[in-house]
C-alpha cells in the first residue's frame, strides 16, 4: 500500500470507529432506557455470587427487584460488543496513521494523533477491566465521551501525515509518550467514576442510572485505584523519562516549558489526592473533589497549554513539524534594490 492509502485507511478507520462507537451509545442508551423504572434492592457483594475474587471483591452491586428482560441484556451485551468493535477501527485508525509517514513512526507526532491514542486508551482500559471489576455501567459514559473527543479531534485538531521532526525521532518518544498515554487514559477513567460518585451523592432516587450504580464505597474505590494505577506511569513518563529526553534533545533536563511546569502541578495534585487517601483518612466526597482538580490540571496541560501559551516547545497545537515561510523584503538600500530573505516560523521541537 502507497503512504496515501495508508492515510485514507486511516481516516476512514477514525471514521468507521466513530460510526460504530455512535451505534454503541444507542444500544447502551436503549439498555439504560428500558431500566430506568426498575427499582432497586439492598445490593449484592460484586463477583461473591460467581464465586471468583475480582478487584472489588466488596463492591456493592444494585440489584433489581424486577427481573431485567432477554432483550434489555442483549442490549448492554450488544453495547459492549460494538465498543469493542469500534476499539478495534480505532486502533486500525492509529495504524494507519504510523504506515502512512515516510518513514514509517510511531503515530504521536502531532496533537491529533495524540489524542487519537489517549481516547483509544481509554477505551482500552474500560474493555480490559469491565469484566473483571464490572464495569458495564461505565459503558455509555466512556462510549460517549470518547466519541465527543473523537469529533473534536477531528474538526479542530487534524493534521495531514508529515515526517517527525529531528527533536522527536527519538526512542524516547515511544517510552515517554506511552507513559503519558496510558496514565492519562487511567486518570480520566477515575475523573469520570469521581464525578459518577458525586452526582450519585446527592441522588435520591430509587430507579434511574444513578440508581444502578454501584454503591458510593464501590465507586470510591474503583476511582482510587485508577488513580494509583495511574500515578506511578505519569510520574515515570513525566519526571524520569521526559527530562531524560529534555536533556538529550535540549542538553537541558528541565526548561520550564509551560507544559512541563502544568505536567508537574498534574503530579503534586494526584500525589496530594494519595497521600490524603494514605494518611488523612480522605474517603468520598473531598477525595472526588480532590481528583476532579488533577483532572482538570492534566486537561488543561493537555489542550490549554498548545492554545493559550506562545512560548510552549510542545507545539502540539500546530502540528509536528509544521513550518511556515514567510517572506520579508528587507531594503538594502532606499528604495532601489531589496532583498528576498526567507525566514522559517513556528518550527518548535515538541515533546508530548
Amino acid at each position: 500500500m502507497t503512504d496515501l492509502q495508508w492515510e485514507t485507511l486511516s481516516n476512514q478507520g477514525v471514521a468507521a470507529a466513530g460510526v460504530v462507537y455512535f451505534l454503541a451509545l444507542l444500544a447502551y442508551a436503549v439498555q439504560w432506557a428500558a431500566l430506568r423504572d426498575v427499582p432497586v434492592r439492598q445490593a449484592v457483594a460484586a463477583g461473591s455470587g460467581a464465586g471468583r475474587g475480582t478487584a472489588v471483591d466488596v463492591a456493592d452491586q444494585p440489584v433489581a427487584d424486577q427481573p431485567v428482560s432477554d432483550r434489555t441484556e442483549m442490549a448492554g451485551r450488544l453495547g459492549l460488543l460494538l465498543t469493542g468493535i469500534g476499539a478495534l477501527a480505532h486502533f486500525v485508525a492509529l495504524l494507519g496513521r504510523g504506515m502512512a509517514a515516510e518513514p514509517n513512526r510511531v503515530p504521536w507526532g502531532n496533537m491529533y494523533e495524540f489524542t487519537l491514542s489517549g481516547t483509544f486508551v481509554v477505551v482500552a482500559l474500560f474493555l480490559a477491566t469491565t469484566r473483571r471489576w464490572r464495569l458495564d455501567w461505565l459503558g455509555p459514559i466512556v462510549v460517549g465521551f470518547v466519541l465527543c473527543v473523537l469529533l473534536a479531534d477531528v474538526l479542530w485538531l487534524y493534521e495531514p501525515v508529515a515526517p517527525l521532526t529531528e527533536a522527536l525521532e527519538s526512542y524516547w518518544l515511544v517510552i515517554h509518550v506511552v507513559a503519558a498515554v496510558i496514565a492519562t487514559g487511567a486518570f480520566t477513567l477515575g475523573g469520570i467514576t469521581s464525578i459518577l460518585y458525586l452526582l450519585k451523592a446527592r441522588s435520591t432516587k430509587e430507579t434511574g442510572y444513578l440508581a444502578r450504580l454501584p454503591e458510593l464505597p464501590a465507586l470510591d474505590r474503583i476511582a482510587y485505584r485508577m488513580h494509583a494505577f495511574g500515578f506511578p506511569v505519569w510520574t515515570f513518563g513525566v519526571l524520569i523519562s521526559g527530562p531524560i529526553w529534555a536533556h538529550q534533545a535540549w542538553s537541558s533536563y528541565w526548561n520550564w516549558d509551560p507544559k512541563e511546569v502544568w505536567a508537574f502541578i498534574t503530579w503534586v495534585v494526584y500525589a496530594a489526592y494519595l497521600h490524603a487517601r494514605a494518611t488523612a483518612g480522605w474517603r468520598g466526597r473531598n477525595a472526588a473533589l480532590l481528583a476532579l482538580v488533577g483532572a482538570a490540571t492534566l486537561w488543561f496541560n493537555f489542550i490549554g497549554i498548545n492554545f493559550f501559551s506562545t512560548t510552549s516547545q510542545h507545539s502540539y497545537a500546530e502540528g509536528a513539524g509544521q513550518e511556515r515561510s514567510v517572506v520579508l523584503r528587507v531594503a538594502a538600500a532606499p528604495v532601489e534594490t531589496a532583498q528576498e530573505v526567507r525566514v522559517v516560523v513556528g518550527a518548535h521541537h515538541p515533546r508530548t
